[in-house]
């Protein structure tokens, strides 16, 4: 029987195998006590096993809160930990409770991570996944669109009017963007309900590709409860638009996929919460194993952060977190990498340098916003910067060749926009 793995980074003052064994115990068939029923033969089947077990460091103090005792060192490790798939069935609300339940609790662990899940291929063939992905995205667009695709938020995020929103996206889609999105924080304002902001929009969009055969894509932020959520997946079909936002901390796995399936829009994935389930370095799950479980609901586009993002995430994270999207699973299509988060074309160059890959949704919303020339400026700098890097320049050669650039490194350099 195949079998699903999960490893963790894990903090102990117990021997790490002894520790292990109890995270096995606790998220497959056994409890804290021997119990009638606990057979040998049904522990075969459906115990989690204890695969490999890797000693690390040893400190001196705890990263989180235990047991309300003091022990002289702390044992660190990665632990790796397998389940048959019998136990799940194709169920991923299950799959999660197994990998991010109850051992958070676990009073033997003073920190615990996930860091990574190998799912076999006779479990990811259960799954559609991204129907769209990466060529999927940019062929709604235009059959000519090729990555990086450039897009922006649409700022202020709140507060705009919907005749203002229009205009914005308007003067947008003439400057040659590729796609544009709500912000997160936007869903049915007072002054945008979504309904009547989804028309305008669209009837902005609609024009313009009538004018000029090239489909600009805006994300709608569906986020709400899940009937509101089909309801107004269904309005942005019936107004011609392709792509559906969601927050996916906020709505859920299963909401998610149920969004996913019906399969006439691409979906966008938003990540923001992420921070608090990753940002510990001895505590919750690294993105790596995110990106799978998402991927396997079906988002097509998942945000990665930037380089020299405004946030806390190191450059070293974010290529990490690029990379895992465009790792291969068996039958499941990668995600499309959306880079955000202060950037503008100044942090083209190293992105390209760092992966050598183009295969993006490359967001700028001050970048674009704020450039000396205006947002055509703004969207010309970042497809300038990024042909420079494909090109192999340095951004001191592009602001030589491109004056958008030029104009971007006097306004923004050193600056996170």
């Amino acid at each position: 029987m195949d079998r699903i793995e999960a490893t963790y980074y894990v903090e102990t003052p117990y021997p790490l195998a002894d520790a292990a064994a109890v995270m096995a115990g606790e998220q497959s068939s056994g409890t804290f006590v021997a119990i009638p029923g606990e057979t040998e033969e049904l522990k075969m089947q459906y115990a989690a096993r204890v695969e490999q077990i890797e000693e690390l460091e040893t400190v001196a103090a705890s990263s989180l809160s235990g047991e309300q005792l003091h022990f002289e060192k702390y044992h660190r490790g990665k632990v790796t930990i397998s389940w048959s798939l019998a136990n799940f069935g194709v169920n991923l609300p299950v799959l999660c409770s197994t990998l991010m339940g109850n051992l958070y609790e676990l009073r033997q662990f003073t920190g615990i991570k996930l860091i990574d899940i190998q799912l076999p291929d006779s479990y990811t063939a259960h799954f559609r996944g991204p129907k769209f992905g990466i060529r999927g995205t940019a062929e709604l667009i235009s059959l000519e669109a090729k990555t990086p695709l450039v897009g922006t938020i649409i700022k202020p995020s709140v507060g705009l009017t919907i005749e203002d929103t229009a205009d914005l996206v308007r003067r947008l889609a003439e400057a040659g963007i590729d796609f544009i999105k709500d912000d997160e924080l936007m869903g049915s304002a007072h002054n945008s309900p979504f309904g009547k902001r989804v028309n305008a929009i669209m009837e902005v969009l609609n024009r313009y590709q009538d004018k000029t055969g090239k489909k600009v894509m805006y994300a709608f932020n569906i986020s709400d409860e899940m009937d509101n959520m089909l309801r107004h997946y269904e309005h942005v079909v019936k107004a011609g638009g392709s792509c559906a936002m969601i927050s996916l901390y906020s709505v859920g796995l299963t909401a998610v996929k149920r969004i996913a399936d019906i399969g006439q829009l691409t979906i966008h994935g938003h990540r923001n919460g992420w921070g608090m389930l990753n940002r510990h370095p001895l505590l919750g799950v690294t993105f790596a194993a995110y990106q799978k479980l998402w991927r396997l609901a079906g988002v097509d586009q998942l945000h990665v952060n930037g380089i020299r993002n405004k946030f806390w995430e190191s450059d070293e994270s974010v290529v990490k977190s690029i990379k895992a999207c465009l790792t291969p699973m068996e039958g499941v299509l990668p995600a499309l990498p959306v880079l955000s988060s202060g950037q503008w074309g100044g942090q083209a160059i190293d992105t390209y340098k760092l992966t050598q890959a183009t295969d993006y949704l490359y967001l700028a919303g001050g970048g674009i916003m704020a450039h000396p020339g205006g947002i055509s400026g703004g969207v010309n700098g970042i497809k300038q910067a990024w042909e420079a890097a494909v090109r192999g320049l340095t951004l001191e050669e592009a602001t030589q060749k491109y004056p958008a650039v030029k104009q971007a490194v006097e306004k923004f350099g050193g600056v996170k926009a």
